[in-house]
């Protein structure tokens, strides 16, 4: 009997299909490409080594491998193996700018780490010392989403943390009011349950009302932290230009940021700043830890070891199915009940 910890990777398996309807039309259009050239019997004298089934194998070598990834993606699970317990933490949720601005420098030298890189290792290093707390994360930059729900799997949420580029925001801006509501529907809902919204920006808000966002959430006891990236001077956004052509420049927006803070009953640090780590857990600690049940699995109830050596066998295999004809099986026809062997018998006749 099988979970699985992340269901939603088997929506995946939709492209298995998908990828066999594009063989078969890829196939089908081979075949009246063939049959232009003249009759296809004649024009498969003249391509010896091409094998009609070969291409078949691989496809079907190919989709199960794809399947047994996609499972792999889903981490399946011995269920009867879970065991539950009860912790104590906070719930967090993380709300990210993946905004273009991020790409900046996070110093005033153009040669420098990315706000962007910055906030990515103060925040898997903040991970590092959240002990039994639920992590969730938002990103956003013109609009707003849920990439990680609440999970108390901290390793989840850095591997999430460590694929984050301002690319995977199709509707770029900077709307923090919409990060931060966004934030606060990710919470579990628990009466008794701390929280806290820690977000991570310049604080380039181009939509406004980011204050009203952070007073809502402070009424219903959501603490929000802001972590700045960049500095207030400014810096050139690489592959990007202003309505004249000149190269746009960004600068971190201190007084916004620490007004949203304020506004969140939370604490405001500078990511370049070397006490920003210590300063914002000391404010996360100040929280009261809740107890709360989790479910843990051992490393034995893991699955997906057993459905990656599947894919990786599939795989290997396939590397070794050519598209020409195999050598052993040069003179056997499938569909047909005749040989080569019968057919060298009716020409000797």
């Amino acid at each position: 009997m099988f979970d699985f910890a992340y269901p939603i990777h088997l929506y995946l398996l939709a492209a298995v299909p998908v990828f066999v309807l594009l063989f078969m039309a890829a196939r089908s259009s081979r075949r009246a490409k063939i049959k232009r050239l003249g009759r296809p019997d004649i024009v498969a004298r003249m391509m010896p080594d091409a094998s009609r089934y070969t291409p078949g194998v691989r496809l079907v070598l190919q989709m199960l491998a794809l399947a047994a990834i996609v499972i792999v993606l889903a981490r399946p699970r011995t269920e009867g193996q879970m065991h539950h317990e009860t912790s104590a933490g906070i719930e967090i949720m993380i709300a990210f700018d993946l905004s273009n601005s991020m790409n900046a420098p996070a110093t005033d030298r153009t040669d420098g780490p990315t706000r962007l890189a910055r906030a990515k290792v103060l925040l898997e290093r903040l991970i590092d010392r959240l002990e039994n707390d639920k992590v969730g994360l938002v990103i956003f930059a013109g609009d707003a989403k849920t990439q990680l729900p609440l999970t108390p799997d901290s390793y989840t949420a850095k591997m999430y943390i460590s694929e984050l580029e301002p690319a995977m925001m199709g509707y770029q801006g900077t709307n923090i009011a919409d990060a931060i509501n966004m934030a606060r529907r990710g919470f579990s809902g628990a009466d008794d349950m701390q929280r806290a919204i820690i977000l991570i920006t310049d604080a380039e808000d181009h939509e406004g009302e980011a204050l009203d966002a952070a007073r809502a959430a402070a009424a219903e006891g959501i603490q929000v932290d802001v972590v700045g990236v960049g500095t207030s001077t400014g810096a050139v956004v690489p592959g990007i230009t202003d309505r004249d052509g000149n190269p746009a420049r960004s600068a971190l927006n201190v007084e916004l940021a620490e007004q949203i803070a304020a506004a969140g009953n939370g604490i405001y640090v500078n990511a370049a700043t070397g006490s920003a780590l210590g300063d914002l857990s000391r404010k996360l600690d100040e929280l009261g830890k809740s107890e709360f049940s989790t479910v843990r699995y051992p490393a034995s109830a893991e699955q997906f070891p057993t459905f990656a050596v599947i894919a990786l066998v599939f795989l290997i295999i396939d590397t070794f199915v050519v598209d020409r004809k195999i050598s052993w099986l040069r003179g056997i026809d499938f569909f047909t009940r005749q040989s080569a062997k019968t057919s060298g018998k009716e020409k000797g006749k």
